[in-house]
């Protein structure tokens, strides 16, 4: 099957597989994902067919990846676990080749935040997987970053911040995947967001973090600001 045929396969799955969920994780977030790993991908000359590291394969991997890494979201599912059965049926279904199923499933279970949480180290260093992590971590900073962190917050009924109630300093996975944890909103910034700059595993990937990363720091100074009615 070609590739062009596969990748509207991949979104219509996305869109049924997304449709009712909250939009921090809805199938815009997976298309921009899609959309900023296939810049990195150019950025990186994977995705230069004029660089010696250009590899139609690798963008396919890439592409289709970056779209269906949300599939089995934990955060949408039943139970705590990373569910790639039915990215894994799809991909044998569209008769994609072996290789490029692994490739793909191994990106997708290994990108997680909650991987690096207890710094377990990952288990994918390729650089199919370093972009597809790194666009859905910038998606996950900067204005888009904040829009989706009070987005999903509202969506479980969390309060936007509680002085009372301070970041959490260690975390395992097992406290991290707890859906039940009722931490402010404001609190993901310290736990996690701003964490994610340091975490970019290519060179595209961090330029492109600082701004973002910036971004919120002030964003954050003049949140605290306007809560103390200092502003």
């Amino acid at each position: 099957m070609e590739r062009e045929e596969i990748v509207r396969n991949a979104e219509r799955l996305l869109e049924h597989t997304t449709k009712g969920r909250d939009a921090s994780h809805d199938a815009a977030h997976a298309y921009r994902v899609r959309d900023l790993a296939l810049s990195l991908a150019r950025e990186e000359g994977l995705g230069d067919p004029s660089s010696p590291g250009y590899s139609q394969d690798s963008i396919e991997v890439v592409e289709l990846a970056a779209l269906l890494h949300d599939i089995g979201d934990y955060k949408y599912t039943k139970d705590q676990t990373d569910d790639t059965a039915m990215v894994e049926k799809f991909l044998n279904d569209e008769g994609l080749e072996d290789c490029k199923t692994e490739k793909i499933l191994r990106i997708i279970k290994a990108m997680g935040f909650k991987n690096e949480v207890t710094h377990a180290s990952c288990f994918d260093s390729s650089l199919e997987f370093g972009v597809v992590q790194d666009a859905d971590r910038l998606d996950a900073i900067g204005a888009i970053g904040i829009a989706r962190c009070f987005t999903f917050g509202g969506s479980k009924n969390r309060p936007l911040h509680d002085p009372s109630i301070p970041p959490r300093t260690a975390l395992s996975k097992e406290t991290y995947m707890n859906k039940d944890e009722r931490q402010p909103s404001i609190n993901h910034f310290h736990e996690k967001l701003l964490k994610l700059k340091d975490l970019m595993k290519t060179k595209a990937g961090q330029r492109r973090a600082e701004g973002r990363h910036k971004f919120m720091l002030d964003f954050l100074k003049v949140f605290y600001e306007e809560w103390d009615g200092r502003a």
